[in-house]
């Protein structure tokens, strides 16, 4: 009951995540949005999910992991029927933002939930449950898409219908919850780590920087291959998106399979081998060029495993102040992937204008720049990697 509450969370989770790539032109066009709205809609998104990433340990303490986790998935199912019901705009970006909040809550949730649940194997299991969302991930655009056109008595789903039909599939890990007896919090008060002491933790802040330029590598991917793909190389929409299924094909396959490799070589050094894995395939597809471009998808094996092995990391160096740890890091990381997209974007356009705004090749240019970046993220990641690995090596600490 706990594994099919933990896998299907995360199944829900990827789906709520992106759903919104088909659903976004068409919610463009039925509130009449400027590109300026529809960029103040997805950033008060981000603000929800911080929001909820810094309040959900506190309830967990309070109420325990079994209610916040089902507290979380209700959230989900509420704010896909107020999307559905949404006729103004205003409303809208309510329930948007409020589908957000329970975004926040589930990470924070199933993390806490998976560090409780996994204390042996803990990498592997990590890497497993994550690899649930990257198959959600992976096809829930062609499920959105497909589910816009469907019609029921008569009437489109469209993509209000499509929110609320696959929010509502958080009705299931509801009902396996319901019927779970989820490990207690046995940290006494007194013996947990207070922030205090874990921010003065310098490995905690190293996992800071290891996940967020991760994150920022990971998630720009999605945002920005499929645009580079066609405006640099020409290609077609449809071939340009099958690249990108096939770097979510290889970062899901990367998670479900490579696990065990972390728990038998250890987190830290799987973090450096992985993410440095990363930046090699994204800076050997730029140099490449065209031929190449597979190496965009192999990028994906890499940066699959940073994530779930930051957690697993967490949840075995702070055993008496595991929650703390991972809403400090999730939130921070929040914070700094939102920056590192910024970054991106004012990158390709910084070296557009230099080159030629006007020009081919200066659109190239900026997007090759704009993507390098991606890379140097990934790159980034594999040094801190290194450093805290000599750090703890010196300290006898390595897990």
């Amino acid at each position: 009951m706990q594994l099919a509450t933990i896998f299907l969370g995360f199944i829900v989770f990827g789906f709520s995540e992106n759903i919104k790539g088909p659903a976004i032109p068409r919610i463009q066009f039925d509130f009449m949005l400027n590109e300026s709205q529809l960029g103040t809609l997805l950033s008060l998104n981000a603000l929800g999910y911080l929001i909820a990433c810094s309040f959900t340990a506190f309830l967990t303490r309070l109420w325990g992991i079994k209610i916040v986790s089902i507290a979380a998935f209700s959230v989900m199912i509420l704010s896909g029927v107020c999307i559905y019901l949404s006729k103004s705009f205003p409303m809208f970006s309510s329930s948007y933002f409020l589908m957000y909040i329970g975004n926040g809550m589930l990470e924070i949730a199933l993390a806490i939930l998976g560090a409780r649940i996994f204390v042996k194997n803990t990498g592997t299991m990590m890497n497993l449950t994550h690899g649930f969302y990257g198959l959600s991930s992976t096809v829930a655009p062609l499920i959105a898409t497909g589910l816009m056109s469907v019609s029921v008595f008569g009437h489109m789903l469209d993509w209000r219908g499509m929110y609320v039909a696959m929010l509502s599939l958080s009705i299931l890990p509801i009902l396996f919850a319901l019927r779970s007896s989820f490990p207690s919090d046995e940290v006494a008060h007194e013996d947990r780590v207070p922030l205090k002491t874990l921010m003065r933790d310098r490995v905690l802040w190293f996992m800071v920087l290891i996940l967020s330029f991760g994150v920022v590598s990971e998630l720009a991917v999605g945002g920005w291959l499929v645009n580079f793909l066609e405006k640099a190389y020409k290609w077609e929409d449809v071939k340009a998106s099958g690249m990108l299924s096939a770097f979510f094909l290889c970062f899901t396959l990367a998670r479900l399979i490579l696990g065990p490799i972390t728990d038998k070589i250890g987190f830290i050094l799987s973090l450096i081998i992985f993410s440095g894995f990363s930046a090699v395939c994204t800076f050997g597809a730029i140099v490449g060029g065209e031929p190449l471009a597979f190496l965009f998808a192999a990028a994906g094996i890499g940066i699959a495993m940073i994530y779930p092995t930051v957690m697993a990391f967490i949840a075995k160096r702070y055993p008496n102040g595991t929650d703390t740890a991972i809403t400090f890091t999730v939130t921070l990381m929040g914070v700094g992937s939102v920056i590192g997209n910024y970054l991106i974007g004012g990158v390709i356009e910084l070296v557009k204008n230099g080159v030629g705004s006007d020009t081919q090749i200066g659109l190239i240019r900026g997007l090759q720049t704009g993507y390098g970046f991606i890379g140097l993220c990934a790159a980034i990641c594999a040094v801190c990697s290194f450093i805290l690995y000599l750090i703890l090596k010196k300290q006898k600490e390595l897990i």
